[in-house]
């Protein structure tokens, strides 16, 4: 019999004093896990490409079939989770991924795992559309910033270990091992989750589902991440490429048409009114692309070995350090504008760094720590920024909008960086016009962290 109501929390964890934090515990070991497997794929493609015998452009929607999927149901499962039940939606995610995880390890063909990578995201978009909201609605408003820390880092600790495990398992027992090491992670997270997870108090009435919002959302997505990749080397001819870009950008515009009129729609674009979402939600997309286009980018130039690996971590491990001690090591005063500038711009300095010596292993590991801690102070304050502009009732759906635009960062940055090889080659060229592209999307995180709220309200 399948669950289809929230089980309670034992009285003991109910009215433990830290009831919260084991709430938000749980919800870091989901963070993790994705994160995880965020990172670690991405030291996959170049043994996929030996193996199938494909090119990058085609081995990488092992990752962007999967964001693609992400992106395209994250909104609408949120605003199920807010009618269903939060927690409910968040234990059926552990589920769905963790075996759909075990399937693509046991994938035959590229096929097969892109397949198998949809799934895989299916339960990704049931777990990332309540991360948020279940973190802001188990503690007090003034601890939602230090609890959003938390999680971050449980991002960043599933960043950093995700190059360098990948890189091990890559190089000794094979590609295959990546997507095994989801499935214990999820395995206990289910377990704790049934007992720590609070039950939804607050919801929202679903009313009817917007399939053509839906379908809209997902298809110009898709369209665009396609063409895309057309013009990054995927086997198409360049006039459909252009053609689907071109397709992408009308069904943004029929999908915006679409939300306005719809009764019940799929983005209620009311939430998206106040400027610390809208402009936030910009930051967040240019901040993600940011933190994972390198994990793209340097297994090609570096090689996927352990060494890269390790090279890699420094990245997500700055943003662990800066996501955890940015709260207590910077002043108090200092609102969301401050943070995200300084954040932004410390990013913006440190891929200007990296264009002009982007194969050096030391110069490398120590310039993406630098972009690792200014990214690990910019999204939680800008993620904080965004949820305190969100109603609490549709907190689920706020949540689901900042990871869609995590999602699509991260679609994107993997595009730029594929784009940029197949344009300038597969060399340090190709290297520094991706890392000169990063310089560009880290300025517009400081103009969104300038303009994007009042210091009064920050």
């Amino acid at each position: 019999m399948f669950l289809t109501v929230e089980p309670g929390r034992p009285r003991a964890v109910r009215e433990h004093p830290k009831a919260g934090w084991l709430a938000v515990g749980t919800v870091c070991m989901g963070a993790f896990m994705g994160q995880l497997d965020a990172s670690i794929v991405t030291l996959t493609f170049p043994a996929l490409q030996r193996q199938f015998g494909q090119s990058l452009a085609a081995v990488s929607w092992v990752s962007l079939a999967y964001l693609l999927t992400l992106v395209g149901l994250v909104a609408a499962v949120g605003r199920v989770a807010d009618a269903a039940g939060r927690k409910l939606v968040y234990l059926y995610g552990f589920v769905v991924f963790a075996a759909a995880s075990a399937a693509c390890a046991l994938s035959p063909t590229l096929g097969a795992l892109v397949a198998f990578r949809v799934l895989q995201a299916v339960g990704a978009a049931m777990l990332q559309s309540n991360s948020v909201a279940l973190v802001v609605t188990s503690v007090p408003q003034h601890m939602m910033r230090a609890a959003l820390g938390v999680q971050a880092a449980a991002q960043a600790l599933g960043l950093a270990l995700g190059p360098a495990l990948g890189g091990v398992l890559v190089a000794t027992v094979g590609w295959r091992w990546v997507f095994w090491v989801n499935v214990p992670v999820g395995v206990l997270a289910v377990a704790a989750g049934w007992f720590l997870l609070p039950r939804t108090r607050e919801r929202t009435h679903l009313g009817r589902f917007d399939t053509p919002g839906l379908v809209l959302l997902g298809g110009s997505t898709a369209a665009l991440l396609l063409g895309l990749s057309g013009l990054a080397g995927l086997a198409m001819p360049a006039a459909l490429a252009v053609g689907l870009v071109a397709v992408s950008a009308i069904g943004a515009v029929a999908f915006v048409w679409r939300e306005r009129r719809a009764p019940h729609p799929l983005v209620a674009l009311a939430v998206l009114r106040p400027r610390p979402v809208s402009v936030g939600l910009i930051g967040a997309l240019t901040a993600y692309l940011t933190l994972f286009a390198p994990l793209t980018l340097f297994p090609q130039v570096l090689g996927a070995h352990g060494a890269s690996g390790l090279v890699l971590t420094a990245l997500p491990l700055g943003f662990a350090v800066a996501a955890l001690l940015a709260e207590r090591a910077l002043p108090r005063r200092w609102g969301a504008r401050a943070r995200g500038m300084l954040g932004a711009l410390a990013g913006a300095g440190a891929a200007a760094a990296l264009v002009a010596v982007p194969n050096g292993n030391l110069w490398v590991a120590a310039w993406l720590g630098v972009l690792g801690l200014g990214l690990g102070v910019f999204i939680p304050a800008n993620n904080s920024a965004i949820m305190g502009a969100i109603p609490a009732g549709s907190s689920a759906v706020g949540g689901g909008l900042v990871n869609m635009a995590r999602g699509l960062g991260t679609a994107f940055g993997v595009t730029v960086v594929t784009l940029s090889l197949h344009l300038a080659g597969a060399d340090l060229g190709g290297a520094r016009v991706a890392l000169a592209a990063l310089v560009a999307f880290g300025l517009v995180s400081a103009v969104a962290a300038q303009i994007g709220r009042p210091e009064a309200a920050a």
